[in-house]
């Protein structure tokens, strides 16, 4: 099973970048859909009833969603990124317990677990002198040393604010407004932290690899 960085491009990423976002925040959608529709699905289809309430109808879908969008990755894009399997796969972990325990505590908890995880590797990279971040993007960006250390200590903190901003979310609303905050609220964060770096890329992109890529 091949694995690689979420920006390094193949010629079908390329063709089909619709495709990839989709694959991406389908997920999310069915989730969020399960949720506000979980007690009508439990109707239409008694053997849903069998997971639990709306929350963990939910759950059971969106687990069943992400497997399918990494198996569609996998084919279309021939090969799977590294943030969408680690989180897939803790999806999977966090939403079975979640299912077999009749507990939607460990669902709730696996943006805290994934987002911690990637917060302390980053981070913990940067203490023994590695910038992880340019594995990642490697691809898309060409900085210099200073400019990945700057944007890899940027991101595991940022990281580590989604998951504390998760805990303070899912311990102190309802179970429908952290499934909302979760679908809307944290992927707008996100985009808007991505583009705020936007000026560090451009103050620490390397000029000379620029000018060989646009030959």
């Amino acid at each position: 099973m091949q694995i690689e960085s979420d920006t390094k491009a193949t010629p079908e990423e390329k063709h089909h970048p619709m495709l990839k976002f989709a694959l991406e925040i389908g997920p999310l959608l069915v989730f969020f859909f399960g949720n506000i529709r979980g007690e009508w699905l439990a109707e239409t289809f008694p053997a849903l009833g069998v997971v639990g309430g709306p929350l963990l109808i939910a759950t059971a879908l969106f687990m069943v969603a992400t497997v399918i969008s990494l198996i569609v990755s996998k084919i279309v894009f021939k090969h799977l990124p590294v943030m969408p399997f680690v989180s897939g796969v803790v999806v999977m972990v966090f939403g079975t317990l979640s299912i077999w325990l009749q507990d939607e505590t460990f669902i709730k908890m696996k943006p805290t677990i994934v987002n911690t995880l990637f917060g302390v590797v980053l981070l913990g990279g940067l203490l023994f002198g590695k910038s992880l971040l340019g594995y990642v993007f490697n691809a898309a960006f060409n900085l210099d040393e200073i400019g990945w250390q700057k944007l890899t200590f940027r991101w595991g903190i940022f990281f580590l604010f989604l998951a504390v901003l998760n805990e303070v979310v899912w311990r102190n609303f309802s179970d429908d407004f952290w499934v909302n905050f979760k679908v809307w609220g944290t992927m707008p964060i996100t985009l808007a932290f991505t583009f705020a770096q936007l000026p560090l890329i451009m103050r620490h992109t390397i000029p000379h690899v620029v000018a060989e890529a646009d030959k």
